[in-house]
């Protein structure tokens, strides 16, 4: 059977991966709203982030390693059967009705395990299949699948949930995770050519390991933009990752249907921005256009999604802050594909990944707790921010969304000024 190759490879490979991401959307939704209605806990839907999270982390360079050493098409496709088999014992479970909080919390960790040896694998394969030229395109094309993921996935799983249970949902995750795998089977990843980067790297499992982290920071551009990105996941982890939820769902009574109208028009904001820079093809100020980005995103965004009150302005807040989205993020990726060599791609990345998501888990933790033990009882009293963010459930989390935006704010000025990030744009 001829296999695809270079672009045509892509365009399937982001398909079935699309796809893919899709059910576990429905699934991811799904679970998160199992969680929340079985133990009405706000750590306990954040701590389903922080085990998958963790397990990303720790897991991520050795990962890189492996993701060099082997084929990446088949390093994909182990991490793709993993994921499905995880799904396929939670569904198990659901049936024989013995599923439990743990057990998701389990998965979780394994999810991310297996995330780890998709993520650099999947990146480093679109560095060795489109020219550099439409990194940032396909970057984008990337964003807009998870975009349209955020759209599609909370009203699908809604209305699976409300007429077919999560049993339902979990099969249809299935069936696209199948989708994913053939698409896989359809193309051709060739084993990158050695550079000289490569040689130099070549070694024993631990020398490799350790090659991620001395090559990233022997480069002060990367090094710095990676740091800002650090701030990006913490404070990103500390609220709008882990508790915009559960303070959408607190402050509407627990209500299914608008959280997922609100995650809905965040989706159609992010595809909007990934459809701006699909347009765009390649922006030549990538460094700039992240640092700007970063500035506007948090000093805005999070503070009117702080302010908002009712389904419309947090709608609005949130439609904002996805559709900026990817003009930090993919700009971002690409100025990675572009100054890494392709043959050490997996381990920097992964390294990379590893650096970057470290503050995510303790983001999640904090954010829970501290929302559920120092925030929410602190705001039900009068404060000094009580006629921004109110005095009811849900203002202590609001506010939290407050210092997320100043700090968020000032890890992106540090971007826009810095002498390193300016010099990327040069290169």
């Amino acid at each position: 059977m001829k296999l695809f190759t270079n672009k045509k490879a892509f365009y399937i490979l982001w398909s079935g991966q699309s796809l893919s991401l899709l059910g576990s959307g429905l699934t991811r939704f799904a679970l998160m709203i199992w969680a929340f209605q079985n133990n009405d806990s706000i750590t306990s839907m954040v701590l389903l982030g922080f085990f998958s999270s963790l397990a990303f982390m720790l897991v991520s360079p050795f990962a890189g390693v492996l993701t060099d050493r082997f084929n990446r098409k088949w390093v994909m496709l182990f991490a793709d059967l993993g994921s499905g088999i995880i799904t396929i014992i939670l569904l198990i479970l659901s049936i024989n009705g013995i599923l439990q909080l743990w057990h998701l919390y389990l998965a979780a960790g394994l999810s991310g395990a297996f995330e780890a040896f998709q993520s650099p694998a999947f990146f480093s394969s679109v560095s060795q299949l489109v020219p550099k030229e439409e990194f940032t395109r396909s970057n984008a094309l990337i964003g807009l699948s998870k975009s349209a993921v955020q759209v599609f996935a909370p009203v699908l799983s809604s209305a699976v949930l409300t007429f077919g249970g999560i049993n339902l949902v979990m099969m249809i995750d299935l069936s696209t995770l199948l989708l994913g795998v053939t698409a896989l089977v359809l193309i051709k990843v060739k084993k990158p050519e050695q550079s000289e980067t490569g040689i130099l790297a070549a070694g024993n499992f631990w020398h490799e390991f350790r090659f991620g982290f001395r090559y990233i920071f022997s480069q002060p551009g990367l090094r710095v933009i990676l740091l800002n990105f650090v701030g990006i996941n913490l404070f990103a982890g500390f609220t709008y990752m882990s508790i915009l939820s559960p303070m959408i769902l607190t402050r509407t009574g627990g209500d299914k249907i608008a959280l997922g109208t609100i995650q809905t028009i965040m989706g159609i904001g992010g595809i909007i921005g990934a459809l701006v820079l699909i347009a765009w093809h390649a922006p030549r100020k990538k460094a700039s256009m992240f640092a700007w980005s970063t500035l506007i995103s948090f000093g805005i965004c999070d503070l009117l999604t702080a302010s908002s009150r009712n389904v419309l302005s947090w709608s609005v807040s949130g439609f904002l802050s996805e559709f900026s989205i990817p003009f930090i993020v993919n700009p971002y990726y690409a100025i990675w594909q572009e100054v890494v060599p392709t043959d050490v791609q997996g381990r920097v990345f992964s390294v990379r990944e590893m650096i970057q998501t470290s503050p995510s888990p303790l983001g999640f933790l904090l954010g829970g707790l501290l929302a559920d033990y120092v925030f929410e009882p602190v705001f039900l009293r009068p404060t000094f921010l009580t006629p921004l963010v109110g005095m009811e459930p849900g203002s202590g989390m609001a506010a939290m969304f407050l210092i997320t935006g100043l700090f968020g704010a000032l890890n992106g000025l540090v971007a826009v000024i810095h002498p390193a990030v300016k010099k990327l744009d040069l290169k």
